[in-house]
């Protein structure tokens, strides 16, 4: 394993890190305080999200290209080129970061978790605060229902990406927007359909607070969860991820203008 290639796991560890990190501290404020300074803000925590997913790309772009999710890097791998020999260990990485994540904001919240555990007469081992660390279904959403919806929701994540990050798309914002950008997209979704069941959209996202919360007390109600809810959260983003890429690539990219022009001067260039 080259030097080259360690540094893109930490980086790859690093962004999912700040994203749990912060998004998962916002999602504690939403959840444990009464009042809460967000219930009649959500907007506020979607942004909070959409802002950490920024940071991560600032943050770590420029390293391993800051994937962030195991989504992103398996449509990647599919639809533009990126090493098979590089996916596992980068989803690898990508838990492990959002497993740390969780640490930090269980470090931060903790007596707080517990208070509102007591305040309201629930314990861990029944789910209580577990909507911090990750999602679940909301307001009559049974988990087949959430199934779907994970599918579509990250196929529209996958998409925005792919039009976003494409080098042929003369409306794609240059590359120091592309990530702010990308945080936004990340907030509409949330803003928009979020409370289906917390807009999960990244496998590493919920299972690596999910692992953490199983060895802190949470233990059957974060896995396997009600219902067997766990695996949902990384199977149907993975398809969605491959629905959302697979749509850019056939519907979108063929038609755009620059990649048209650059397919014309290549011929020219192959002509004798």
């Amino acid at each position: 394993m080259t030097k080259a290639f360690v540094g893109q796991l930490i980086s790859e560890a690093m962004a999912m890190f700040i994203v749990i990190a912060f998004g998962d501290s916002v999602a504690a404020m939403y959840t444990l305080y009464s009042p809460s300074p967000y219930q009649q803000a959500y907007w506020g925590v979607c942004i909070a999200w959409g802002l950490a997913v920024t940071i991560s790309i600032y943050t770590t772009a420029s390293v391993s290209g800051c994937h962030g999710n195991p989504v992103v890097t398996l449509a990647l791998a599919v639809y533009r080129k990126f090493s098979w020999s590089k996916v596992m260990p980068y989803c690898i990485a990508q838990v492990v970061g959002a497993f740390l994540g969780a640490g930090v904001v269980y470090m931060l919240f903790s007596p707080v978790i517990d208070n509102f555990n007591l305040t309201n007469h629930l314990s861990r081992a029944t789910g209580g605060a577990a909507g911090v660390f990750f999602t679940h279904p909301g307001l009559a959403i049974t988990p087949m229902h959430a199934f779907g919806d994970e599918i579509i929701l990250t196929a529209f994540l996958i998409f925005g990406i792919f039009a976003i990050t494409e080098q042929y798309n003369e409306m794609a914002p240059g590359a120091n927007a592309g990530a702010l950008m990308i945080g936004f997209l990340v907030a509409l979704i949330g803003a928009s359909m979020g409370y289906l069941e917390a807009w999960a959209l990244n496998p590493a996202r919920d299972f690596g607070p999910r692992l953490f919360c199983f060895f802190m007390g949470w233990g059957p109600s974060a896995l396997p969860s009600p219902n067997n809810y766990w695996w949902i959260p990384i199977v149907a983003p993975l398809l969605g991820g491959l629905v959302g890429g697979g749509t850019y690539q056939l519907l979108i990219r063929p038609f755009l203008p620059a990649r048209e022009r650059a397919l014309l001067e290549e011929l020219k260039a192959q002509r004798p």
